[in-house]
């Protein structure tokens, strides 16, 4: 799996944006931003070892990618939550759990959820946003920058 990104011009500056995680850094250089939003993703998920890989794309794509995805899911599905004002509780009575627990091992990386589970956890912290997962679509095959 892999998310999906948007890089543009923005007067002397190239701008990098991950709509799905609500993120936003910038470079000098296309380059440059790319390296940005590896280190962005590596500092918010804030484990040892983990990395992430930027897929250049045409014209103004590109895709992030992480040998283990637990990190990456984690915060989206941290970052999404926060956002809407929720807490562990709240969003584990809106999956219909009495434990926070049932959502939290999601948020901690604990468990991979399936694509299915994924969506469900994700309508449960930001019901009024809708999330297009898709896999890698870049055909470069090009890792990293």
């Amino acid at each position: 799996m892999r998310f999906a990104g948007r890089v543009y011009k923005d007067g002397k500056f190239w701008l990098a944006e991950l709509p799905i995680l609500d993120a936003m850094t910038q470079g000098r250089t296309r380059r440059e931003a790319f390296a940005m939003v590896a280190d962005l993703l590596e500092t918010l998920v804030d484990r040892p070892g983990f990395t992430v890989s930027v897929h250049p794309g045409s014209d103004d794509h590109f895709e992030v990618s992480a040998p283990d995805m637990r990190p990456l899911i984690s915060l989206l599905l941290r970052r999404q939550r926060e956002r809407n004002g929720l807490s562990l509780a709240d969003a584990a009575a809106r999956l219909g759990s009495k434990s926070r627990n049932t959502y939290a091992r999601y948020e901690r990386g604990t468990f991979l959820p399936s694509l299915e589970k994924l969506d469900a956890l994700l309508r449960a912290v930001s019901p009024d946003r809708d999330f297009v997962l898709h896999p890698g679509t870049i055909g470069s095959g090009r890792p990293g920058l």
